[in-house]
């Protein structure tokens, strides 16, 4: 068990004050059995009115309404968690799914068939090509372990394509990753969660936080410093199990699960309007550190 405090501060800057639409921000981490939220703070500068409510998928979602207009909007979110990740190799599969393909109980069927349904276009089948040959190795001595198929498709991810940690909004398609050989954490989960699906897993998409051991002494891995994104694949017996493509890891160690989606446009960490032109938005800055506990958790100041 770990007990880690996370800052992520968000600042956007206007070339004169401006009136700030409805803000939606997804930063509250889901509380579970492997994760447990001891401590929130949430700081807004020009000062918001806040509601609370859950999404379809169970998310906790703010909404931020303003009243005064800025120059700058600050939106400081400061949290404290035990987290209690575990390791891929420790996952208990059910015996009828060990080996892929499997097929899931006719009970969870009803509840999973949106997430097993590839959602991105792919009319020439490049990305189960591309998954088809880097599991084809596995697959000569009979059906793969199921196990061994999602860590080996985390792990060519990581090992093929040049990480780069993209600015722009939004993530490009699993295509573009294949035919660029690069992409953000976004678009390396959302690469995963096609394959997993085009293989008839259900799968998600994730958004969160990144622990870097690096910044305690261990070993540096790819994302943080920024919010992350990753996948869970439904595995029968363990459940949804945490899968980051950027790192080649799965298990959720490491991850700060904040919010599931089926489609990465429903986790977007902060969304939200202002009325003006985009001329006058002059920068975003988003800080994100990530580490373990020391001392008493400040708030971060108004």
């Amino acid at each position: 068990m770990l007990t880690l405090t996370v800052s992520h501060r968000t600042r956007y800057t206007y070339s004169a004050p401006v009136r700030f639409g409805s803000h939606r921000l997804m930063l509250r981490p889901r509380d579970s059995h492997d994760l447990r939220l001891l401590a929130a703070h949430l700081s807004i500068s020009p000062p918001a009115r806040l509601s609370y409510s859950h999404d379809v998928f169970g998310n906790s979602v703010a909404v931020a309404e303003f009243e005064e207009p800025g120059a700058v909007l600050n939106i400081d979110s400061a949290i404290e968690i035990e987290h209690y990740g575990i390791d891929g190799p420790s996952l208990p599969m059910a015996e009828f799914a060990r080996h892929v393909p499997f097929r899931y109980p006719a009970s969870e069927l009803p509840d999973l068939a949106r997430v097993i349904e590839p959602q991105y276009d792919d009319p020439n089948g490049r990305v189960l090509d591309w998954a088809r040959a880097v599991l084809a190795p596995l697959s000569r001595s009979g059906p793969p372990l199921t196990l061994d198929v999602v860590q080996i498709l985390a792990e060519e991810i990581r090992r093929q394509f040049t990480y780069t940690a993209r600015d722009e909004e939004g993530t490009q398609s699993p295509i573009v990753t294949l035919e660029t050989g690069s992409g953000s954490c976004r678009d390396f989960a959302l690469l995963l969660m096609e394959v997993a699906r085009g293989l008839g897993m259900a799968a998600r998409f994730v958004t969160g936080y990144l622990y870097d051991p690096a910044v305690d002494g261990g070993d540096q891995v790819n994302g943080a410093g920024a919010t992350h994104a990753w996948t869970q694949i439904y595995l029968p017996g363990p459940g949804w199990v945490e899968i980051d493509p950027t790192n080649g890891l799965m298990g959720g160690r490491n991850l700060i699960r904040v919010a599931v989606a089926r489609d990465p446009t429903q986790a977007v960490p902060i969304s939200g309007s202002f009325d003006g032109s985009m001329g006058q938005a002059l920068g975003l800055d988003v800080e994100v550190t990530v580490a373990l506990k020391r001392d008493t958790m400040q708030a971060p100041a108004a």
